[in-house]
């Protein structure tokens, strides 16, 4: 069985196409399959019609969570309900074509690799976005400890030991693509054009593409305290041969230090102060979320299973 795990919110407009597209790849691939639907607290009428699709094809689920809890925790919720002995995660926008799964299949049918994950070139549709995209995965790339992680995203492929491995990582803050490299087993990737999105808004605002970056970041690098190990090293070395310039001055004879370099010296060390104090409670949170345990997601209801009439 091959279990797909689709995060939905907002996109009504989308759903008869996405089931659509989405059953005729699986059913070109294999004969059981099984196809989650996360409603990740849509306000639209999304629900309603997953729940249409639902009743007229028993391989469609919907899990239905109490509220919006983020794109990640979605597809959290999608994993811990699988049952399938290959996993599919791929977004909701029809961005990530369904019509790769039966490649990636065989792929992993052929026992060379456990995971295939999709690396993603540019979408012309949103060159702001891409550069920005661009710039997280260089970055991500560069700071983490993972490798082989550019261009990388949610969508991907894999066998039954490399989902419950995933399955097992149960952190609070989460960036799966992270996640899915950190587990490791045999990895390789499937090259392909983003779709452009047919209808509708991206769901991802700037402020959660950034929050998520935050989250990648932190979570997978130690470079932010490294970063100010460093600075704080550098502000001791440079106010050392401050304090004997002045010192030369004064012994010399030559004209004190004025109070705009003053100034500009306290507000220079001050922002760091403050900068630093930033990066530690970036980590602070992030630990006082995972101490909290608090569940990544709460479930109000699952269909499983198509109402027969009386």
């Amino acid at each position: 069985m091959i279990s797909v795990v689709i995060p939905i919110y907002n996109e009504e407009s989308l759903i008869d196409e996405l089931v659509s597209q989405t059953v005729f790849a699986l059913e070109a691939t294999c004969s059981d399959f099984e196809l989650l639907f996360v409603n990740d607290g849509s306000k639209d009428n999304s629900m309603g019609m997953l729940l249409n699709h639902q009743k007229t094809d028993h391989r469609i689920k919907v899990i239905n969570l109490s509220r919006n809890f983020g794109h990640q925790a979605a597809y959290t919720a999608g994993i811990d309900y699988m049952q399938g002995d290959y996993l599919v995660l791929m977004d909701g926008d029809l961005q990530d074509p369904p019509r790769l799964i039966p490649e990636m299949y065989q792929m992993l049918q052929s026992g060379e690799f456990d995971v295939v994950s999709g690396y993603r070139k540019a979408n012309a549709s949103n060159k702001s976005r891409n550069v920005a995209t661009w710039l997280f995965h260089r970055l991500f790339s560069k700071v983490s400890e993972l490798e082989d992680v550019e261009h990388i995203g949610n969508f991907s492929m894999m066998n039954k030991a490399a989902a419950d491995a995933l399955k097992s990582l149960k952190e609070k803050t989460r960036y799966l693509p992270g996640l899915r490299h950190f587990i490791g087993f045999r990895t390789t990737t499937i090259s392909y054009q983003r779709d452009q999105r047919e209808v509708g808004d991206s769901k991802m605002s700037t402020w959660n593409l950034i929050s998520l970056a935050f989250d990648a970041i932190f979570s997978f690098s130690k470079l932010p305290v490294r970063f100010c190990l460093v600075m704080g090293m550098l502000g001791i070395v440079v106010s050392f041969l401050a304090g004997i310039y002045i010192l030369a001055s004064k012994f010399l004879g030559l004209s004190p230090l004025g109070w705009s370099s003053t100034l500009t010296s306290i507000f220079f060390f001050g922002s760091i102060q403050l900068l630093f104090l930033g990066v530690l409670g970036e980590y602070v949170f992030r630990i006082y979320r995972e101490t909290q345990n608090r569940p990544i997601y709460l479930v109000r209801e699952f269909h499983s299973k198509a109402k027969v009439d009386n």
